[in-house]
Protein backbone atom coordinates (compact mmCIF):
# COMPACT_ATOMS: atom_id res chain seq x y z
CA UNK A 1 0.00 0.00 0.00
CA UNK A 2 2.65 2.26 0.85
CA UNK A 3 4.16 2.01 -2.71
CA UNK A 4 0.52 2.58 -4.17
CA UNK A 5 0.92 5.73 -2.09
CA UNK A 6 4.51 6.86 -2.95
CA UNK A 7 3.54 5.95 -6.76
CA UNK A 8 0.12 8.19 -6.84
CA UNK A 9 1.83 11.58 -4.65
CA UNK A 10 5.29 11.12 -7.32
CA UNK A 11 2.27 11.32 -10.51
CA UNK A 12 0.40 14.66 -8.58
CA UNK A 13 3.85 15.81 -7.98
CA UNK A 14 4.97 15.09 -11.84
CA UNK A 15 1.39 16.57 -13.20
CA UNK A 16 1.57 19.54 -10.66
CA UNK A 17 4.90 20.43 -11.43
CA UNK A 18 3.88 20.42 -15.19
CA UNK A 19 0.74 22.45 -15.01
CA UNK A 20 2.84 24.90 -13.07
CA UNK A 21 5.68 25.15 -15.73
CA UNK A 22 2.83 25.74 -18.43
CA UNK A 23 0.84 28.25 -16.28
CA UNK A 24 4.58 29.98 -16.24
CA UNK A 25 5.24 29.90 -19.39
CA UNK A 26 1.62 31.07 -20.78
CA UNK A 27 2.07 34.47 -18.42
CA UNK A 28 5.06 34.95 -19.33
CA UNK A 29 3.92 34.84 -23.16
CA UNK A 30 3.04 38.69 -24.93
CA UNK A 31 0.55 40.14 -22.34
CA UNK A 32 -2.50 41.22 -23.64
CA UNK A 33 -4.17 43.30 -21.29
CA UNK A 34 -6.55 41.74 -18.52
CA UNK A 35 -9.74 41.86 -18.56
CA UNK A 36 -12.30 41.31 -15.87
CA UNK A 37 -15.58 38.91 -17.22
CA UNK A 38 -18.54 39.36 -15.23
CA UNK A 39 -21.68 37.32 -16.30
CA UNK A 40 -23.96 34.14 -16.25
CA UNK A 41 -21.17 31.30 -15.43
CA UNK A 42 -22.27 27.50 -17.18
CA UNK A 43 -19.50 24.54 -14.78
CA UNK A 44 -17.97 22.16 -16.61
CA UNK A 45 -17.21 18.57 -16.63
CA UNK A 46 -13.96 19.01 -15.85
CA UNK A 47 -14.55 21.93 -13.27
CA UNK A 48 -13.50 24.45 -15.67
CA UNK A 49 -16.48 27.35 -16.23
CA UNK A 50 -17.93 28.90 -19.20
CA UNK A 51 -18.64 32.90 -19.00
CA UNK A 52 -19.32 35.29 -21.88
CA UNK A 53 -18.39 32.64 -24.11
CA UNK A 54 -14.97 31.69 -22.97
CA UNK A 55 -13.77 28.60 -21.47
CA UNK A 56 -11.90 29.73 -17.96
CA UNK A 57 -9.70 27.79 -15.84
CA UNK A 58 -9.80 28.52 -12.01
CA UNK A 59 -6.88 30.72 -10.99
CA UNK A 60 -4.15 28.31 -8.97
CA UNK A 61 -5.62 25.05 -8.45
CA UNK A 62 -5.57 21.54 -10.07
CA UNK A 63 -8.93 19.40 -9.84
CA UNK A 64 -7.79 15.90 -9.93
CA UNK A 65 -10.55 13.45 -11.72
CA UNK A 66 -13.02 11.72 -9.10
CA UNK A 67 -15.47 9.48 -9.77
CA UNK A 68 -19.18 11.02 -11.01
CA UNK A 69 -21.41 11.81 -8.41
CA UNK A 70 -25.28 12.04 -8.66
CA UNK A 71 -27.41 14.49 -6.09
CA UNK A 72 -31.37 12.57 -6.07
CA UNK A 73 -32.15 14.78 -3.33
CA UNK A 74 -33.12 17.78 -6.07
CA UNK A 75 -34.99 17.65 -8.89
CA UNK A 76 -33.98 17.73 -11.71
CA UNK A 77 -31.18 15.23 -11.19
CA UNK A 78 -27.92 16.14 -11.54
CA UNK A 79 -24.46 13.77 -11.86
CA UNK A 80 -20.87 15.78 -12.63
CA UNK A 81 -17.32 14.84 -11.24
CA UNK A 82 -17.37 16.25 -7.07
CA UNK A 83 -15.60 19.17 -7.90
CA UNK A 84 -18.05 20.35 -10.82
CA UNK A 85 -20.75 19.28 -8.53
CA UNK A 86 -19.82 21.51 -5.53
CA UNK A 87 -19.21 24.61 -8.24
CA UNK A 88 -22.39 24.12 -9.48
CA UNK A 89 -24.22 24.73 -6.19
CA UNK A 90 -21.99 27.86 -5.12
CA UNK A 91 -22.32 29.49 -8.28
CA UNK A 92 -26.10 29.13 -9.12
CA UNK A 93 -25.96 31.99 -11.62
CA UNK A 94 -23.37 35.07 -11.80
CA UNK A 95 -19.69 35.05 -11.40
CA UNK A 96 -17.11 38.37 -11.58
CA UNK A 97 -13.75 36.74 -13.33
CA UNK A 98 -10.37 38.50 -12.84
CA UNK A 99 -8.32 37.53 -15.99
CA UNK A 100 -4.72 36.11 -15.25
CA UNK A 101 -3.56 34.46 -18.31
CA UNK A 102 -4.24 33.54 -22.15
CA UNK A 103 -3.86 30.26 -23.63
CA UNK A 104 -3.10 29.38 -27.04
CA UNK A 105 -6.68 27.58 -27.01
CA UNK A 106 -8.38 30.70 -26.40
CA UNK A 107 -9.67 29.78 -22.86
CA UNK A 108 -8.04 31.72 -19.93
CA UNK A 109 -6.63 30.98 -16.26
CA UNK A 110 -8.86 33.97 -13.91
CA UNK A 111 -9.78 34.41 -10.42
CA UNK A 112 -13.16 34.25 -10.22
CA UNK A 113 -15.69 34.51 -7.25
CA UNK A 114 -19.27 33.61 -6.50
CA UNK A 115 -21.18 35.70 -4.12
CA UNK A 116 -17.83 37.44 -2.81
CA UNK A 117 -16.42 34.07 -2.42
CA UNK A 118 -13.07 32.96 -4.62
CA UNK A 119 -13.72 30.17 -5.87
CA UNK A 120 -10.53 28.53 -5.93
CA UNK A 121 -10.29 28.37 -2.67
CA UNK A 122 -13.73 27.66 -1.98
CA UNK A 123 -13.20 24.06 -3.72
CA UNK A 124 -9.40 23.91 -1.85
CA UNK A 125 -10.79 24.15 1.63
CA UNK A 126 -13.76 21.44 0.82
CA UNK A 127 -10.76 19.12 -0.68
CA UNK A 128 -11.95 18.76 -4.50
CA UNK A 129 -8.74 20.95 -5.54
CA UNK A 130 -5.03 21.10 -4.51
CA UNK A 131 -3.09 24.44 -4.80
CA UNK A 132 -1.09 24.15 -7.61
CA UNK A 133 3.33 25.28 -7.02
CA UNK A 134 3.39 29.40 -6.57
CA UNK A 135 -0.41 28.98 -6.04
CA UNK A 136 -1.33 32.51 -3.32
CA UNK A 137 0.21 30.99 0.11
CA UNK A 138 -3.56 30.75 1.74
CA UNK A 139 -4.37 28.51 -1.00
CA UNK A 140 -1.59 26.17 0.34
CA UNK A 141 -2.55 26.67 3.97
CA UNK A 142 -6.19 25.79 3.16
CA UNK A 143 -5.27 22.42 0.81
CA UNK A 144 -3.48 21.35 4.30
CA UNK A 145 -6.71 21.88 6.01
CA UNK A 146 -8.21 20.34 4.01
CA UNK A 147 -5.58 16.98 3.99
CA UNK A 148 -5.38 17.28 7.77
CA UNK A 149 -9.28 17.12 8.15
CA UNK A 150 -9.69 14.50 5.67
CA UNK A 151 -12.10 16.06 2.91
CA UNK A 152 -13.00 15.61 -0.43
CA UNK A 153 -10.42 13.75 -2.00
CA UNK A 154 -8.23 13.30 0.87
CA UNK A 155 -11.20 11.59 2.57
CA UNK A 156 -11.09 8.56 -0.12
CA UNK A 157 -8.39 5.66 -0.34
CA UNK A 158 -5.93 6.48 -3.29
CA UNK A 159 -7.30 3.32 -4.99
CA UNK A 160 -11.10 5.32 -5.37
CA UNK A 161 -10.02 8.20 -7.02
CA UNK A 162 -10.13 7.74 -11.03
CA UNK A 163 -10.13 9.79 -13.97
CA UNK A 164 -13.75 7.76 -15.42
Amino acid sequence: MNEVVRTVRSSVRAALQGAFVALVLVSMSPASQARTYSSYALVNEDATLRVSGRRIHLYGIYVPPTNRLCRGDIRPVRCAPRAALALKFKIQGFVRCEEKARHRDRSITALCYAKGEDLSAYLIERGWAVALPGAPFPYTVLERIARKNNKGVWAFPVDAISGD
